[in-house]
């Protein structure tokens, strides 16, 4: 999906400048992907593009991370470009991801209502695969995840596109837009389907390995879609419910795999589904926090559970490092970074637990400094000068630690 952050040198800023993406490394990923899409045929080719508009979307994100307008117009304008040469190629005409992909280009480049366009004519001629077509069931579900983050309470959320979106994916039927309300009777209905077909994705025993693959990947789908759907027609909890018992479910399968075959190689996708899906429902707290009053502590203790099971999930990181700036103790979440880094031999935890000490060292330097221009406090913070120092001395001692350039980078910078 292109340059992780955590890659390369852009998560440090050199003056005021961020430092993005190189012209030459720029040159040499387009010259790779030109040459591959013409060595590719079938679906390999249209893997390769679904890979390349993954790739063009991380740098409209860079861009508007970096608040860059003039680039992410220009940056914009080439995307898209690309993306609607991939979708006129015969092949990939009925290919739902690329056009999921396309229509989150142009949501992400605030054509909100194109966007719904490209979703609409996506989903009306993807056919009635329903709940069973996993293609159909993430297009549905990104669609209602964007509209829901543009509500700003959930009150009348019953009446959302969002929720138009969900239960007519429960219909088996032709696709219709979306027209300003929704039928109760439509939902009471899609409630029943989503129950009914959650169950059945939870009581079945995988046949071969292969279609294990598939059904982990459509249960993270399916569990997406019931859950946001219970969320915006009944609430928090609901929600939280789904995402219990299909954790639960996942964790009991992946046990069992690896009892029957006596030993752990990946448990075919369990992990990552079980992963997926611990990620979506701290993602759903997180935005519930956001647009009403809730009680910290349940993302709190969904993370940190997540976090030891994932120790290298970037993204569970961001929020929990997020969560705990809110807070003004820093010894739990030391202990907690402490607990991690002790058991387990990836990197992510350190470099997360320096990026959280380094916060909390300008933070405490901002509020020290008056409001005459940058004087250097009177007060030098030297206990958390140390910390971070002792930090990514443990960190550059470990066996991963070592062989990683962002790490002795970062520390450079520190040092100067």
């Amino acid at each position: 999906s292109g340059f992780n952050s955590i890659g390369h040198m852009d998560t440090m800023s050199r003056g005021r400048h961020q430092i993005g993406h190189y012209k030459e490394g720029e040159e040499f990923i387009q010259n790779v992907f030109h040459v591959l899409s013409q060595l590719f045929t079938g679906e390999e080719k249209s893997n390769l593009a679904i890979c390349w508009l993954q790739y063009e979307i991380s740098k409209v994100i860079q861009c508007l991370q970096a608040k860059k307008k003039k680039k992410l117009k220009a940056q914009g304008r080439k995307s898209k470009k690309l993306a609607k040469n991939f979708l006129k190629a015969p092949d990939n005409r009925n290919n739902l991801s690329l056009w999921k992909l396309y229509a989150y280009l142009e949501w992400l480049l605030g054509n909100t209502d194109d966007s719904r366009k490209v979703f609409d004519t996506a989903l009306c001629t993807a056919g009635t695969g329903g709940l069973k077509s996993a293609q159909l069931c993430s297009l549905s579900l990104l669609y209602a995840q964007l509209e829901v983050e543009l509500l700003e309470s959930t009150e009348g959320a019953v009446m959302s596109r969002a929720v138009h979106v969900l239960t007519k994916l429960t219909e088996n039927g032709p696709y219709v837009p979306y027209s300003g309300q929704v039928l109760p009777v439509n939902v009471l209905k899609a409630r029943k389907a989503y129950e009914h077909a959650l169950q059945g994705y939870l009581s079945k025993a995988p046949v071969s390995d292969q279609d294990q693959v598939k059904d982990a990947d459509q249960l993270v789908n399916l569990v997406g879609c019931y859950a946001l759907f219970q969320y915006l027609t009944v609430g928090i909890d609901a929600a939280v419910l789904i995402y219990t018992q299909a954790s639960e479910k996942l964790e009991v399968s992946g046990s069992q795999k690896r009892e029957n075959t006596g030993e752990n190689f990946g448990i075919l996708n369990f992990p990552t589904a079980l992963e997926a899906v611990t990620l979506m429902h701290t993602n759903l707290l997180r935005f519930h926090m956001k647009i009403s009053v809730y009680p910290l502590n349940p993302l709190r203790e969904a993370l940190t559970e997540a976090l030891k099971r994932y120790p290298s999930n970037q993204s569970l990181w961001r929020s929990y490092i997020h969560i705990q700036r809110k807070s003004h103790s820093a010894s739990k979440a030391r202990r907690f970074f402490d607990s991690v880094t002790r058991s387990t031999n990836s990197l992510e935890p350190w470099l997360f637990a320096i990026q959280a000490e380094q916060m909390r060292k300008k933070l405490t330097e901002k509020v020290q400094r008056a409001d005459v221009g940058e004087i250097h406090c009177t007060i030098p913070e030297t206990g958390l000068t140390n910390r971070i120092v002792a930090l990514f001395e443990h960190a550059v001692q470990s066996e991963s630690g070592t062989h990683c350039p962002l790490l002795w980078r970062m520390y450079l910078n520190f040092m100067v």
